[in-house]
């Protein structure tokens, strides 16, 4: 038991992690947090730095909200009646490290990546569903934020219906990540209803 805690806890450093700030204070001495929409996320790396940083961050943002779950996973737990419980905390714990990153003065991404990852570990079938919505609207669109949007919309939806054996804590923190990540797309919302967003150019970025 705790393992299990220390690995929850360590869940929200693990989440803290600012991928995209220290790679581009790293290796093209920016701060990302300073320029194009001041997210400390892939999409923003993207914009600001290129496609190849860009994936980077991503993807290790993805992986991190992964292992936060995975660890606890292993932990020794998973014979507890309330196993999922802990589960979703270091999900959740990951997911608000990303947005409020200790290692970063509490400024950072907007979670999609990393919420990825978490949902990968807790259930892969819905997470991949949503991730490829994700992608047909981004593709379709060229708006990253409205993929998300989509994503978050669908992941929920999945479990509910396809998956009604879900444990209900599973369907509850689903839904909990979504209005999470609504909130952190709030000024992203506003811009899509005014015609204002950005796209994200998948062409010709270096």
């Amino acid at each position: 038991m705790v393992i299990t805690i220390a690995t929850i806890l360590l869940a929200y450093i693990l989440g803290s992690v600012p991928t995209a700030v220290w790679i581009g204070k790293a290796r093209y001495n920016k701060d990302v947090r300073e320029h194009g929409s001041g997210n400390a996320g892939a999409t923003n790396t993207f914009r600001v730095l290129g496609w190849k940083p860009g994936v980077v961050v991503f993807l290790t943002d993805t992986v991190k909200g992964f292992l936060a779950v995975y660890f606890t996973q292993i932990s020794g737990i998973t014979t507890h009646e309330y196993a999922a419980l802990f589960y979703i905390a270091a999900g959740l714990l990951a997911v608000l490290g990303h947005i409020y990153p200790i290692l970063a003065g509490f400024n950072g991404g907007k979670g999609v990546a990393t919420m990825l990852g978490v949902v990968l570990a807790l259930h892969t079938p819905g997470a991949l569903i949503a991730l490829a919505v994700f992608a047909i609207v981004f593709f379709t669109t060229q708006y990253v934020s409205l993929g998300s949007l989509a994503s978050a919309v669908t992941y929920p939806l999945v479990i509910f219906i396809f998956f009604p054996e879900t444990d209900l804590y599973l369907k509850s923190f689903a839904v909990i990540l979504a209005a999470i990540l609504f909130l952190s797309h709030r000024g992203n919302i506003v811009r899509l209803m005014r015609g204002q967003e950005s796209k994200a150019k998948i062409y010709g970025k270096r």
